[in-house]
């Protein structure tokens, strides 16, 4: 039977191969963006069992009226993705009233919006689902001009995992997928060559590429994952896991008494009294 997959944001590079990764599977593709023309052109890349709905995810009704539409048009849903988001460059002290509530409705408040319409439909048809909201690693730790950003995708783990907690009893499973550096180019969300360079080494070496978090949206809203729910996926070389590019405290050989001393200003760590 034919998979019919949403997904938002699919005109951008990461919702784009994610789009285009379900189509290699045979799904049936529903597509969203804000820029009309590049979703048309998404949409005509992948074939006649794809369509294009163009939406404003700034829209506080967009997001219901999509899965309705969707779900009306081209027969029940099931897998919701998420991928649609905003990344501003933004310091937390020139933060405006307009500026976080443009960035929370399309970061957090469309994807809650989406999968709680989801949800009504597929538990009114007696049918499970899965939906997937696309994190970041901002959500563990945040940047110079980033603040506003990072706190919208710990925002959204968190509605990610209060989702699946409801939801599960219906058969809904609802996971995040928390890209690292992904290298794309965006005129939505721009990197410049400077943050590009500086954002640091990760265990396996190189950025991240669409296609890799493409492959693990599809892996965990299918079959194989199919007792997961609740979780974030980190697709991200391995950067979560610490930091590569800072000096050793000691180099390899040194002991208490040949390591360099600390200054009297220096952090040290040890117990507590």
């Amino acid at each position: 039977m034919t998979t019919h997959v949403i997904v938002t944001g699919a005109a951008g590079g990461i919702g784009g191969a994610i789009a285009e990764e379900f189509a290699a599977r045979g799904a049936l593709l529903t597509l969203t963006d804000r820029a009309p023309e590049a979703l048309e052109r998404a949409a005509a890349r992948l074939g006649r069992d794809t369509a294009a709905y163009p939406a404003d995810l700034t829209d506080p009704d967009a997001p219901a009226v999509l899965v309705e539409r969707a779900w009306a048009e081209r027969g029940p849903v099931d897998v919701l993705v998420n991928a649609a988001g905003v990344y501003p460059s933004l310091d937390m002290a020139d933060v405006d009233a307009h500026a976080w509530d443009r960035l929370f409705a399309v970061n957090l408040r469309a994807p809650v919006l989406a999968t709680a319409a989801f949800a009504r439909l597929a538990v009114g048809a007696g049918r499970p689902g899965a939906v997937v909201n696309i994190s970041s690693g901002s959500a563990l730790r945040s940047r110079p001009g980033g603040g506003p950003y990072a706190s919208s995708k710990a925002a959204l783990e968190m509605a990610t995992r209060a989702a699946a907690l409801e939801l599960g009893r219906h058969g809904i499973r609802v996971n995040a997928v928390s890209p690292g550096f992904v290298q794309v180019a965006s005129a939505c969300n721009p990197v410049s060559a400077e943050y590009a360079g500086a954002i640091g080494a990760n265990p396996l070496g190189r950025p991240g590429r669409p296609q890799d978090i493409a492959r693990a949206v599809c892996w965990i809203t299918g079959r194989d994952a199919s007792w997961i729910t609740g979780e974030v996926l980190r697709v991200d070389g391995g950067s979560s896991t610490g930091v590569l590019d800072l000096p050793r405290i000691w180099q390899p050989g040194d002991t208490p008494a040949t390591a360099p001393p600390t200054t009297p200003d220096a952090p040290t760590e040890g117990p507590t009294p």
